[in-house]
């Protein structure tokens, strides 16, 4: 007999649903978060067990694990593209476990992808730089409205970053003002040395693949943000094609068409963040260093504006990639902003 499960994941309980090749009903259970729970409930069944569907939730690392470690054949459900049948009147956590244990038996379960274990904790310590970098900016920013408020003078965010506490009172005649620009210059001098410690440690401890290399020689993308789409993508042979790429950046448009007319707009967020940030950074940079990217960017900036001439020149950048990383070939500008 064959037996499917699916298993509903939520911050602190979660719920396993498990069915045989005729859709029926074996086993359901709500159990707390705790390996040992959920294998003691598997155990029984794993030898008929043809797989064993996790929802893709914020916390899915500890039972993916635990569970491909003790010979489970784990599939990794993408929840935004799973489709449910709209007429239902009432739907819950047992309810979506033998969904996803159905989806499975059928062969149509939209999946995650399992990123690779022993390179995880790296790319996680690399979006860490993220979050720090834009509370640094933060702060810049803050500091930066302070002096045009009181002093009627701006201050370039380099000028900025370069302040020792200690200077604060020669910029504000105001105890109070000097007080809170010594507060953001020290959190701006702190972060700074987060980033800086976050990037020496990722350095040192991944493993720079041919990719990287490749990365490097595309226009705009320096060593950050090539360790970022690096880590980021993991197997790039995952996508099949440059479409498939492009969307999980976040570089194409998302909208529905009908006769040629806009009806609506599907999920944007689908995709992954990260390495949308990167591409529209390596766009910014590539407009200042190449003279190619610089006209492909006026040219659709006085068509539509800059935001759209941004993303456009970021999606370029990003299919250029793509065939970087795959047939680890140096990038060729004349191909990419060939007329």
């Amino acid at each position: 007999m064959k037996a499917y499960a699916g298993i509903d994941l939520h911050s602190s309980n979660n719920f396993i649903g498990v069915i045989n090749e005729r859709d029926d009903r074996l086993s359901g259970k709500r159990l707390s978060n705790d390996l040992g729970d959920v294998l003691m409930m598997l155990e029984p069944l794993k030898k008929d067990l043809q797989g064993v569907v996790v929802e893709s939730t914020y916390n899915w690392y500890w039972l993916v694990d635990g569970l491909q470690e003790h010979g489970y054949k784990v599939h990794l459900a993408n929840p935004s593209a799973i489709k449910q049948y709209e007429g239902l009147k009432h739907t819950d956590d047992k309810w979506d476990s033998f969904w996803l244990a159905h989806l499975f038996r059928l062969g149509i379960l939209p999946e995650g992808y399992i990123y690779p274990k022993e390179q995880r904790a790296i790319r996680d310590l690399l979006r860490r730089r993220l979050l720090f970098v834009r509370q640094r900016t933060s702060h810049i920013l803050s500091l930066q409205s302070m002096i045009t408020r009181n002093l009627g003078t701006s201050m370039p965010s380099n000028d900025i970053k370069k302040l020792k506490e200690e200077e604060a009172k020669e910029i504000f005649e105001s105890e109070h003002l000097a007080f809170m620009a010594q507060n953001h210059i020290s959190l701006i001098q702190f972060l700074k040395t987060k980033i800086v410690g976050i990037e020496k440690a990722v350095m040192a401890e991944t493993r720079l693949r041919t990719e990287f290399e490749m990365l490097l020689s595309i226009p705009g993308i320096g060593k950050i943000l090539a360790l970022t789409i690096m880590l980021e993508v993991g197997d790039i042979h995952r996508f099949a094609q440059v479409g498939n790429y492009s969307s999980y950046c976040r570089c194409v448009k998302s909208e529905r068409l009908s006769n040629g007319k806009k009806k609506g707009e599907n999920n944007r967020k689908n995709g992954n963040k990260y390495p949308a940030w990167a591409y529209v950074e390596a766009a910014h940079f590539a407009i200042r260093h190449c003279p190619e990217a610089k006209q492909f960017y006026q040219r659709k900036e006085a068509k539509r504006n800059r935001i759209v001439a941004i993303k456009a020149l970021s999606n370029k950048i990003a299919r250029a990639s793509y065939y970087v990383m795959r047939d680890q070939v140096p990038f060729d500008r004349d191909r990419l902003f060939r007329t």
